[in-house]
């Protein structure tokens, strides 16, 4: 595998697998893949670290969305190297406009994500 082909996967994991995945057992699993045990993760509520807390705040997003709300990419994957990727994402209804926009940017070492720094746009 390339490594954009590696990176591509790694977002993707972390924004569908993880962030989008209401099944618990089955996120934890892609988390356990996808992430480095002392993955930092940052969006506007705080900076948060390993396994469980991400857990946590992926289901705190799920649990505030309706079960028709999913996570989309919105654009290409852009990388830096082996080592940072970001990849834009729309939230919102299978079938309808999003009501949110971001942008997820992270630090890959050892096939893993190291930390995700998530950006919301203002007005999606």
């Amino acid at each position: 595998m390339g490594d954009s082909e590696g990176l591509s996967a790694l977002m993707h994991s972390n924004l569908l697998e993880i962030f989008g995945e209401r099944d618990a057992a089955r996120r934890h699993e892609a988390i356990r893949r996808t992430y480095s045990e002392d993955i930092a993760f940052t969006d506007p509520e705080g900076t948060v670290h390993g396994y469980d807390a991400v857990n946590k705040q992926a289901q705190k997003v799920l649990d505030k969305s309706p079960e028709t709300f999913a996570f989309a990419p919105d654009g290409p994957l852009y990388v830096l190297g082996a080592a940072r990727a970001a990849l834009p994402w729309a939230f919102g209804p299978v079938s309808g406009p999003a009501v949110a926009r971001g942008l997820d940017i992270a630090t890959i070492a050892d096939g893993r994500i190291t930390s995700v720094l998530t950006l919301l746009a203002p007005n999606a």
